[in-house]
């Protein structure tokens, strides 16, 4: 196996710093779709609204869960740069690898909240093909 180098964790930056941009705006969407729906309740008390911002809830949590998994990947990136800096290479390598997994596990929760997203759209769509 090939020595870790500072450079491996460093191309990580960029893709994470990417991929936490996009999960960023999916909260931001989130929470002004939540807060419509929430006023919308307050003047009609409207059960389909109750299911969506279940739904809702349950992708902010997941998109939650993908930003804490993917910030952790990137400082876990941060201390294998360090440890390498400090000629620790074999912790480097292992903490590196604990920040690949963590990348996979967020990317995972993406996949998992894009399949909740394509449901709650697939009921708008069935909806409006019903009437």
């Amino acid at each position: 196996m090939e020595e870790l180098t500072l450079t491996t964790p460093a191309l990580l930056f960029s893709a994470i710093s990417l991929i936490m941009l996009a999960y960023t705006n999916r909260f931001i969407a989130y929470a002004a779709i939540i807060r419509n729906l929430h006023d919308k309740y307050l003047l009609k008390k409207d059960e389909r609204l109750i299911k969506q911002i279940k739904n809702l809830k349950q992708r902010l949590y997941l998109t939650r869960a993908m930003q804490i998994t993917g910030i952790s990947s990137l400082l876990l990136c941060v201390l294998t740069m360090f440890l390498i800096f400090i000629e620790q290479h074999v912790v480097a390598v292992y903490v590196f690898g604990v920040a690949l997994i963590l990348l996979i596990v967020s990317l995972a929760l993406l996949i998992k909240e894009i399949q909740i997203s394509v449901e709650a759209l697939e009921h708008h769509i069935s909806d409006i093909e019903n009437s």
